[in-house]
């Protein structure tokens, strides 16, 4: 799986860190603006989307897979 995506806070912005990333990559004035673009990463990658609350705690996680059928 690729590398999962975060929504986390940052002095009052919302932005969006790759894991194992050091800094985020990208700020947002709303966390609803973030979390469109964290999912758009995550289901491109197909990989996890997680989003923390203004405490850094786990609100939701998503994972995109894709699915295929036989």
């Amino acid at each position: 799986m690729a590398q999962s995506q975060h929504v986390i806070p940052v002095d009052g912005k919302w932005a969006i860190r790759g894991e194992g990333e050091p800094e985020p990559f990208c700020f947002v004035q709303t966390q609803e603006e973030a979390v469109k673009i964290a999912e758009d990463i995550a289901m491109r990658e197909e990989s996890e989307m997680l989003i923390h609350d203004e405490d850094g705690r786990i609100l939701e996680r998503n994972i995109y897979e894709k699915v295929t059928r036989e």
